[in-house]
């Protein structure tokens, strides 16, 4: 079997799991349980863990702040992209890494806006005293998401191998330092941050089977 058959097919599994991890959350266990009486999927575990922890306004600031600097990341890639587009006049001429990573930034927003309209769980806590969608942990998709793809093309535009090497350490640092945080801040049910990992892989996964299977991505290096 081809790496590309293997990638798709693995892409495949964690797009179901995403979806039946979802409807087990919205139909299994489900008990109000949350905040002014709001109701909460897989109610049992989560409680038990939200216990554990409470709420935390260190981990809670620490996740919040980190969170920002993802962003720069995407700043930093769109920008080879614009470069790249006005040097060569066409979008052609722009390295389709970028362009299936810019399509991974706009899935994320598209996930984001839609689990922020179709609730799936509220938080454990109350926001400004108004309930907030909870499901999955946008600050675990966000930090999975854009630094896990930054680490797979960090290579292309870092060359100094000694440079990129601490680039790419402090990056996976900075993903598990948010995820982590998350978890322990008490904003989010155990459940958010676990799906918010399941569906931040499929989405990577299927940036790399795209991104790195194409016959127009040169797959050595440049």
């Amino acid at each position: 079997m081809s790496k590309r058959k293997k990638l798709f097919i693995i892409t495949f599994i964690l797009f179901l799991l995403s979806i039946t991890y979802t409807l087990l959350i919205k139909v299994v266990d489900v008990k109000a349980v949350g905040p002014l009486g709001s109701s909460v999927g897989l109610s049992t575990i989560n409680v038990w863990f939200h216990s554990l922890t409470g709420y935390n306004d260190i981990f809670y600031d620490i996740s919040k702040y980190l969170g920002l600097i993802p962003f720069l990341f995407c700043g930093f890639y769109g920008l080879q992209g614009i470069m790249q587009l006005i040097k060569g006049k066409s979008l052609k001429k722009v390295d389709k890494r970028l362009i299936f990573v810019g399509i991974l930034y706009v899935l994320m927003l598209v996930l984001y806006v839609a689990f922020d309209k179709i609730v799936i769980n509220y938080r454990p806590i109350l926001e400004d005293g108004v309930l907030e969608s909870s499901y999955p942990s946008s600050h675990t998709v966000l930090a999975l998401c854009i630094c896990l793809s930054s680490l797979l093309i960090s290579k292309y535009y870092i060359k100094n191998e000694v440079i990129r090497k601490y680039f790419d350490a402090l990056t996976w640092i900075l993903m598990i330092t948010i995820t982590v945080a998350r978890l322990l801040s008490g904003c989010h049910w155990l459940t958010d941050i676990i799906g918010g990992i399941i569906i931040s892989l499929f989405l990577v996964c299927l940036f790399y089977s795209f991104a790195y299977t194409s016959k127009k991505v040169k797959t050595k290096e440049d």
